[in-house]
């Protein structure tokens, strides 16, 4: 099957071939649908934080922040802003010159309202002499969006989202990713004032990242009184996953040469496992505000924080308590009673197990990375769900699912699925070490039954393409899980250009 210039490939790319033959076989036997059990909902699988569990938990998290813990914010980067401008370039293509879709008149109509539009002006200045105003005057309409997304111009349709104008301040202009910096200051910053913040970016944009933050890191240290540590790391080669053809063997490019794509957001589960970290943040890169609106994101994160610290103390305290065998039959049960009723964690063959074998069980299930993820209240917004779901040892636990892992053909998991009340926003905080300061590895405990298979074209020539479990997904299938209901004032994506004129971005 592989020839020996194949063999030399994949070893230059890190990946055995035994892994290959894997995904091979993935395309042949598909991914079998999750089985659900329910959806996750307040006092089944999500927590609702009143006044009294906040002051709680903000409690927690700053007395865990005054110890000096290494905390890290971790903001997938990588990928460029090309779909959020998607509508624009159909204009540039369009037989049309002047703004005649809805999207095309909003984008005009506003244009000034946008942070980048100084600099955009600044182009058009450049490029043919004349304002912005000037050219719409003129109808040049399409002179001023290849200004926007043309490389002569702002190259804003090649630039990642991080490097994009978001917000507009009385005295400065913010990208995304200077607003993850002001963001992280004002809930990571441990006693010693020491900000780390991780992005994942793309190898072409490496440089542009680094190149910014050496410009903008001074500024953000004098206002927010911190040090930061800046780092990055890009989706490593051995993630890549092999494309197959329609008949699930290697796609050949024209040179005969296997043809390897990305391996989705999943991959990124290699990344988080290389940071030197006790507790990690995850938030997507275009999920941030203004500061005027950053309170109560910065409670939240707080919030779920101090949850994640609350767990794991208890999680730490049973897990030496069976290391030690310093246990009664009373506090085994106090203990199983923790997992299901805490962790959501069910096993129906529970009871059937005598003292030795639930001992060993208790301390397989807690002795696992933990996670608390904050959900929103379902508002019709794309995206994943919270579930109990069915794992492959029998138990049930959450599971963040999108709708391609459900079968919507069998009417229980559609209605299930429909019936969710909360959906996922990527709002994560991870526990990543267990009570005796051992970091897990986290691709230990993916789920590879997960995956995605995706329909696309080469040359004229059809094949299918392998997409891992995702991050939030089946990459964190085997973690202990909580989820923590926020408010969706905390969930303010941009997916669109325009997206950038809601209120919550101005």
């Amino acid at each position: 099957m592989f020839t020996q210039e194949d063999l030399k490939t994949l070893a230059s790319r890190g990946i055995s071939e035994e892994k290959i033959k894997e995904q091979l076989n993935c395309f042949a036997t598909g991914f079998p649908f999750l089985k659900l059990s329910a959806s996750a909902a307040i006092d089944n699988g999500i927590l609702a934080v009143d006044d009294t569990l906040a002051e709680k938990f903000l409690a927690e998290w700053n007395e865990y922040l005054a110890q000096n813990h290494r905390i890290v914010k971790f903001v997938p980067a990588s990928g460029a802003a090309s779909r959020m401008f998607k509508n624009l370039f159909e204009f540039l293509d369009a037989e049309y010159d002047v703004p005649t879709t809805d999207f095309e008149k909003r984008f005009f109509d506003n244009i000034t309202r946008f942070a980048f539009y100084d600099a955009l002006n600044d182009a058009c200045v450049v490029l043919y002499g004349n304002t912005i105003d000037g050219l719409v005057e003129e109808g040049n309409y399409k002179e001023v969006v290849a200004a926007l997304l043309g490389e002569e111009g702002l190259n804003y349709g090649a630039l990642p989202k991080g490097l994009l104008q978001f917000h507009a301040y009385e005295d400065q202009v913010r990208t995304a990713m200077e607003e993850h910096l002001a963001e992280g200051a004002m809930y990571a910053g441990n006693a010693e004032r020491d900000v780390n913040v991780h992005f994942t970016v793309s190898h072409d944009h490496l440089p542009l990242f680094k190149d910014l933050v050496e410009q903008v890191r001074p500024e953000y240290e004098s206002r927010y009184n911190v040090k930061y540590h800046i780092s990055f790391s890009e989706q490593k080669p051995s993630t890549d996953t092999i494309a197959a053809d329609m008949d699930n063997n290697p796609f050949r490019d024209s040179d005969g040469s296997l043809l390897f794509r990305p391996g989705g957001h999943g991959a990124l589960i290699e990344n988080l496992n290389d940071i030197d970290a006790d507790v990690i943040f995850v938030k997507n890169i275009d999920n941030v505000v203004p500061d005027r609106l950053k309170d109560e994101t910065v409670k939240y994160k707080k919030i779920i924080g101090g949850v994640l610290i609350s767990l794991k103390k208890q999680i730490d305290a049973y897990m030496a308590q069976l290391k030690a065998g310093n246990y009664t039959s009373d506090d085994l049960k106090a203990m199983a009673t923790f997992l299901e009723k805490s962790l959501y964690n069910r096993n129906e063959a529970i009871d059937t197990l005598d003292d030795v074998q639930l001992a060993a069980y208790l301390l397989k299930k807690f002795d696992r990375p933990v996670r608390v993820c904050g959900m929103v209240k379902n508002v019709g917004e794309p995206g994943g769900g919270p579930f109990l779901a069915y794992n492959q040892d029998g138990t049930v636990s959450l599971q963040i699912l999108e709708s391609s892992q459900i079968d919507m053909n069998d009417a229980t998991a559609k209605a299930l699925f429909e019936k969710g009340t909360h959906f996922n926003p990527v709002d994560l905080v991870c526990a990543v070490r267990n009570g005796e300061e051992k970091k897990y590895n986290l691709p230990e405990y993916v789920d590879k039954n997960t995956g995605f298979i995706s329909y696309k074209s080469k040359s004229g020539k059809e094949l299918k393409a392998l997409e891992l479990p995702g991050l939030w997904n089946g990459a964190m299938s085997d973690w202990n899980t909580l989820f923590v209901e926020v408010p969706i004032t905390t969930f303010n994506p941009v997916k669109t250009v325009n997206d950038l004129l809601r209120d919550q971005h101005q």
